[in-house]
Formats: C-alpha cells, sequence, structure tokens
C-alpha cells in the first residue's frame, strides 16, 4: 500500500489479516496505527517510513515476530516509543533515523535479537552519541545498565519508604503510650485515693 495518500489505516486490520506477515505502508500520511495492529501476530516484517506517525499504540509491542521494521523519517512528528517497546523479542533490524526521539525506551536493552539499528538524525540524549557511535550491541549493553541502575534506585526510594512509615508507626504507638502514662500519673496524682510508696519514688 505504499506510495498513496493514505491517512489511516482500518480500524479492524489486526483481526482480519492475523496472517499476514509483510505490511508496506511507506509514502503515505499515516499518522497513526490502529490499536488492533497488535493482533497482528504473523506479522514479521513492516516499513512504514515517510508518513507522519506521531507515535505508537501500546498494543504495538505484542507484535513479538516482528523481525524487521523501518520507521524512519516521519520527522517532527516521531518523538518517542511504548516503554514496552523491549518486549519485540524477535526484532533484528530497526530504522529510527530522521526523527524526533530524545531518548530510547528504558527496555531497550531486552532486544536481544536486534543486530541492525539505524537512529541517524535524532536528537538523541539517550544513550548519548558516543555510545551510539559504538554500534548496536554498545546501545544495548548501555540501556540495560541504565535500566537495572533505575530499578535499584526505585527499589531503594521504596525501602527509604517503608522505613520512614515504620518509624512514624513506631513514634505514634510511643506517643500513645506515654500519653496515657501522663494521664494515669495526672489522675493519680490528682485523686485523693491512698498513696503507693513506690509509685511516689519513681514519680
Amino acid at each position: 500500500m505504499s506510495f498513496n495518500r493514505l491517512t489511516y489505516l482500518p480500524t479492524n486490520i489486526g483481526p482480519e489479516l492475523v496472517n499476514l506477515e509483510k505490511l508496506l505502508v511507506q509514502y503515505n500520511k499515516i499518522r497513526s496505527f490502529p490499536t488492533s495492529i497488535g493482533e497482528m501476530r504473523s506479522l514479521k516484517h513492516l516499513d512504514a517510513h515517510f508518513n507522519e506517525l506521531n507515535g505508537l499504540p501500546d498494543s504495538f509491542v505484542l507484535l513479538t515476530n516482528l523481525e524487521y521494521l523501518n520507521l524512519s523519517s516521519n520527522f517532527s512528528d516521531l518523538k518517542d516509543l511504548p516503554f514496552s517497546f523491549g518486549e519485540l523479542i524477535s526484532l533484528q533490524e530497526l530504522d529510527l533515523s530522521n526523527n524526533q526521539i530524545h531518548a530510547l525506551p528504558d527496555t531497550f536493552g531486552t532486544l536481544d535479537s536486534l543486530t541492525k539499528l539505524n537512529v541517524d538524525q535524532n536528537p538523541l540524549v539517550v544513550p548519548p552519541e558516543e555510545v551510539v557511535k559504538e554500534g548496536v550491541e554498545a546501545v544495548k549493553t548501555y540501556m540495560g545498565q541504565r535500566r537495572i541502575s533505575m530499578l535499584e534506585e526505585e527499589e531503594k526510594k521504596k525501602m527509604e519508604e517503608e522505613m520512614e512509615q515504620a518509624n512514624a508507626g513506631w513514634l505514634t504507638r510511643t506517643t500513645s503510650k506515654l500519653k496515657t502514662y501522663v494521664a494515669d500519673v495526672s489522675e493519680y496524682l490528682g485523686s485523693n485515693s491512698p498513696r503507693d510508696p513506690y509509685l511516689e519514688r519513681q514519680l
């Protein structure tokens, strides 16, 4: 369906084309894929370069048999990829050149099958340019280590929050007990009942 003026694909394309393995829609004006594209589980080759894509639906990551993906030259429209992009476990070739992507998804390091990557002409910050120049393996390693560091930081923050909550609970219980003790002492001192010699010494 390449070289047309298509602005969208049918909303039911997924369930209607479950056996399709190759989809070529380059050189159109498509702004988004329908959510149902995630049901095209047999899809191995998708070329959508030179369109106006402004993103991918979250269901896109269900295309676990996808081996080749070209999203290049969507220019100012394509700025990011789904967080779970790393679930495209069969992906071998990926072209993201000529877009406006600032950062690859944190799950990018799990794309174990990826051997070819083109991210030229993007304002990439993550990963940095020097890593990109070293090649696809360096990019995957960098993103994998970044993900691990983020998970460790999240775990550390979670533990600190749990400690704060535990300390706050302890302080609340201690304060409550102290108030009860003070109330009992005040009641004792204000009463006319016989005094306890031991308690008097403690007070």
